[in-house]
């Protein structure tokens, strides 16, 4: 009866060892980070001046992320893609990253420092009165060089957005066919295997 005690106890521990490395695992790969802390940069608005720090930095840009406190596409974002590690590390890595929120008040500089408020610096970047999310990547010059409106479908598209604005493939194609582009090799590579 003690022996059988014993493979019990020694089953129950097997198995409690098994549920414990089945809930770390997960945890430590790819665990969702809060945007507010991992992706976006703090600023004061002053854009000309996080444009020369983007330059020392050595990065390929700005990165702007206008949104709005009722935005539900806003929400989703920051909750499925902007959370996650391998987004945040790519962009931090080529863009400095801000939120805009367009219905502030206060007044920032634009990237000429010129000032101006959020909402007027939403309109003249995002041709648009309020629909929100609206992603916009400036050069290291200032100039708007992609503008994506709406949300992005998942972490694969928006890393895909990334490396048209951070590769300068903008120049060449749009990025509607830089997608297409991209999931015409995917699915030749998921065949080939």
């Amino acid at each position: 009866m003690a022996l059988l005690t014993q493979h019990r106890i020694a089953l129950l521990a097997l198995l409690a060892s098994v549920v414990a490395v089945s809930y770390v695992l997960p945890a430590t790969a790819g665990v969702p980070r809060d945007p507010a802390d991992y992706f976006f940069e703090q600023s004061l608005g002053d854009y000309a001046e996080e444009l020369q720090t983007a330059r020392d930095e050595g990065k390929k840009g700005i990165f702007l992320f206008f949104e709005q406190e009722e935005c539900p596409f806003c929400h989703r974002m920051k909750e499925t893609i902007l959370n996650q590690p391998e987004v945040q590390d790519y962009f931090k890595k080529h863009f400095l990253v801000f939120s805009v929120d367009i219905e502030t008040t206060f007044e920032i500089n634009d990237f000429q420092g010129k000032p101006t408020t959020p909402k007027k610096f939403f309109s003249k970047v995002a041709r648009n009165r309020d629909a929100t999310p609206v992603m916009a990547f400036f050069d290291l010059d200032g100039k708007l060089v992609v503008r994506y409106t709406g949300a992005a479908s998942g972490v694969e598209e928006f890393m895909w957005l990334g490396e048209y604005a951070s590769q300068g493939l903008y120049k060449k194609t749009s990025f509607t066919r830089y997608k297409r582009q991209k999931r015409k090799a995917q699915r030749a590579a998921d065949r080939s295997q």
